[in-house]
């Protein structure tokens, strides 16, 4: 497995570079780099309190008084009453609020120039993968929503089953059927009576689920996964939820799965959704032996 640490400290340091941390005037202001970010939070917050801008930047209290009695002393800021130094509500005056924006207007004609050169494709692929920087190091802070699939979503559905299964030593025949069943949903999709729903977060998937059309009234629930930096979020129970909604309304009175018994995280999501297993058997699709089980959910 590649080793992480060097692959962000290396970012780390291009960074630092590119946004010009190490200047000792940022954007050639009268500003430190701790000093243009502690003003951007002033002017984006609604009368933020000292305490609140230390925690957000996460920085020594008396580090952050200093700053502030800089600003002060500037005329940049205006502190309102409070129950002590650190609770008393800080604003932008009129000086104020001209320096940051003129900052404000410079820093990002300085980033408008650093990415002229990217076409329209390569931007969009610059913001996923700053969506994903952040949603990956964000921790538990990002959120996560569910929307039905678009454009390239279910052949990373597919290459995203085919390598977390390989653990299971379920290598081609794995990648194959992830093919076949992928590629079908996309052909022969009936609208109205099948979908497929993907989990976002940070602008990553999280995960996703499908159902398909198995004929006489039944649906069939396929391909879910979820993405082990996002389990233990409750997004696998989402997803199923989902497809049971989408199947109740759809008219299906029956949802079946097809899982094995190895994937015990799965199973218990689909048990806790009120499927019950209603058959078993050994197979060797994969290359080894394994035990399928059939799972079905009565809508009634």
């Amino acid at each position: 497995m590649l080793d992480a640490v060097p692959a962000v400290r290396a970012f780390n340091r291009f960074y630092m570079r590119f946004a010009g941390a190490l200047d000792a005037h940022y954007m050639d202001s009268e500003l430190s780099l701790a000093e243009a970010r502690l003003i951007y939070e002033i002017a984006n917050r609604e009368a933020p309190v000292a305490a609140e801008l230390q925690a957000v930047l996460g920085l020594d209290a008396g580090y952050v008084s200093r700053m502030l009695r800089r600003f002060q002393t500037k005329g940049w800021i205006a502190r309102g009453r409070g129950s002590d130094a650190r609770r008393r509500p800080i604003s932008l005056t009129p000086a104020g609020r001209t320096m940051f924006d003129a900052l404000d207007a410079r820093t990002r004609a300085a980033t408008a120039a650093r990415i002229e050169g990217l076409g329209a494709a390569d931007r969009e692929m610059l913001v996923e993968a700053l969506k994903a920087v952040t949603g990956l190091l964000g921790g538990g802070e990002a959120p996560w929503h569910i929307r039905t699939f678009r454009t390239g979503d279910l052949a990373l559905i597919a290459a995203r089953q085919s390598i977390l299964y390989e653990p299971y030593g379920w290598k081609r025949p794995m990648e194959v059927l992830q093919g076949e069943v992928t590629t079908a949903f996309l052909r022969d999709f009936k609208p109205g009576r099948e979908q497929c729903w993907v989990a976002e977060r940070g602008g990553m998937m999280a995960g996703a689920i499908m159902l398909v059309d198995a004929g006489d009234g039944v649906g069939q629930l396929r391909l879910l996964h979820v993405e082990p930096w996002a389990r233990g979020l409750g997004i696998g129970s989402a997803l199923v939820a989902e497809c049971v909604k989408f199947a109740r309304e759809a008219g299906y009175h029956t949802i079946r799965l097809w899982t094995h018994t190895v994937l015990t995280s799965a199973r218990r999501i689909y048990e806790s959704q009120g499927f019950r297993i209603v058959a078993t058997e050994e197979h060797r699709e994969f290359g080894k032996a394994e035990t399928g089980e059939t799972w079905e959910l009565a809508l009634g």
